[in-house]
């Protein structure tokens, strides 16, 4: 006989109802208009299907069903019936829900620890190529201790953030994700040993004359940015974090704390991926499609100038970046998006370059040629198939900064186009670049 109460069930027996669906029916809502809907099914499927469960995992599986119905809203018109669009969508949600998930288990602000926060993974909020996040939550009341070993990126800087309550936004607010202060890790003391110790809190402790940095006044979390040019030469920081004004130990989280965290959970799980997926499209209505334009971003990098603008190619056109490279720079770099503003992947396509990576010309000028197929020259930046998405640029700690000029060719003129000195590539070194850079990137302190 079949077991028809409960979540367990013989093979075979029919499905009833509140089961978890069977994957003919998960086929079809993954190949439906409203795939985006999918994470929240399926997490309410599986709580109808199991007995006992606390009210509170309810509330949070029935809340986050409507994440997908805000991202449906929220899809521009030109994508929202695109269904290669709407699946990246539902990944997007995913991604936040990976970054949310990982707040609501590990970030404690009595006992921290950085937190990877975006990334290739991670893909939110448009994370550079060249860069390791990091995240820890704080008590803007409490005293800190950060220590470890230092490396030789090119950056290490540490943001200091209130609590984001809703969606990010670019305008000044509540919502806006701008820093409070900064903190740069290159000026802090270094033993022969190469290890650094610094406190971090309201006041420098009395008699105290270590390294020290304040704890600005509504503080709710640290980010640390490693910016790195040379993924195969350059070594990251490695950075620990604990807190001294609390106990050692870390007691058994009570039951309301961790009923507070999972109550929370599915808003900020929409919020964070709702943020920027119109941006790409708000530049366009803006004027800016195959231009370029400064970028005034939420949570921008002290020292950084961002320059941004979307583009839209099809197979026979190629987009000619170029700007003339500043004499002095600590780091310079381009990146592609695609239409809801994900990096596009770096690690397993050339869809970024740095100074490091990219040639500059003999008269001084960078120029990267963006095209959708290889045109077979060094800084070609490849979209991945996105025919359309966002360009993006960052000068930092640079004598100039300059917005680039783009120039659409047609892809059979490119060789005439470019200087003569361009750098060209051959399928075999195109391979082998990309296998080296994917191990390269790997090699970096992702998780």
């Amino acid at each position: 006989m079949c077991r028809t109460s409960g979540s367990i069930r013989p093979m075979g027996c029919m499905r009833t109802a509140g089961a978890i669906p069977a994957p003919g029916v998960l086929m079809f809502a993954m190949t439906s208009r409203k795939a985006v809907w999918l994470l929240g099914a399926l997490a309410s499927a599986a709580v109808s299907a199991a007995d006992g469960l606390q009210e509170p995992w309810k509330n949070f599986t029935e809340d986050l069903q409507q994440v997908g119905a805000r991202m449906e809203a929220r899809l521009p018109e030109r994508l929202r019936d695109d269904p290669q669009v709407q699946q990246e969508a539902g990944t997007l949600i995913l991604q936040a829900m990976a970054r949310e998930v990982l707040e609501a288990l590990g970030a404690d602000e009595s006992h921290p620890v950085f937190l990877p926060s975006l990334g290739a993974v991670i893909n939110i909020f448009q994370p550079n190529a060249d860069t390791v996040y990091l995240n820890a939550n704080v008590d803007d009341h409490g005293s800190y201790r950060l220590r470890g070993q230092s490396g030789s990126v090119r950056v290490i800087k540490m943001a200091q953030f209130r609590a984001l309550a809703d969606e990010v936004a670019f305008e000044e607010g509540p919502s806006s994700f701008q820093a409070l202060s900064y903190n740069d890790f290159n000026d802090l003391s270094i033993d022969d040993q190469g290890r650094f110790d610094v406190l971090l809190s309201r006041k420098r402790p009395q008699g105290y004359s270590g390294d020290w940095w304040e704890l600005h006044p509504g503080t709710g979390f640290l980010m640390i940015r490693q910016m790195s040019s040379d993924w195969a030469n350059e070594r990251d920081w490695r950075v620990a974090i604990e807190r001294l004004d609390t106990g050692v130990q870390r007691d058994r989280p009570s039951a309301a704390e961790l009923e507070a965290r999972l109550s929370r959970l599915s808003r900020r799980i929409g919020d964070v991926a709702l943020s920027l997926v119109t941006h790409v499209e708000d530049m366009r209505k803006a004027g800016y499609l195959n231009r370029l334009r400064i970028m005034h971003t939420p949570g921008s990098l002290e020292g950084q100038f961002y320059y941004e603008g979307a583009y839209e190619i099809n197979a026979s056109e190629a987009l000619v970046v170029e700007a003339k490279v500043p004499e002095d720079c600590v780091y310079w770099s381009a990146i592609l998006t695609n239409d809801i503003y994900q990096t596009i992947d770096w690690m397993n396509n050339q869809s970024s370059l740095n100074d490091a990576q990219a040639h500059v010309d003999a008269d001084g000028v960078v120029r990267f040629v963006l095209s959708l197929d290889d045109p077979g020259v060094h800084n070609w930046l490849d979209p991945a198939g996105h025919a359309s998405g966002a360009f993006q640029g960052r000068w930092t700690g640079c004598s100039s900064t300059l917005i680039p000029k783009v120039t659409k060719v047609a892809l059979a003129d490119l060789d005439d186009f470019l200087p003569a000195d361009t750098v060209r590539v051959t399928a075999a070194e195109r391979e082998a670049a990309i296998r080296e850079r994917r191990m390269h990137f790997q090699m970096r302190p992702l998780w």
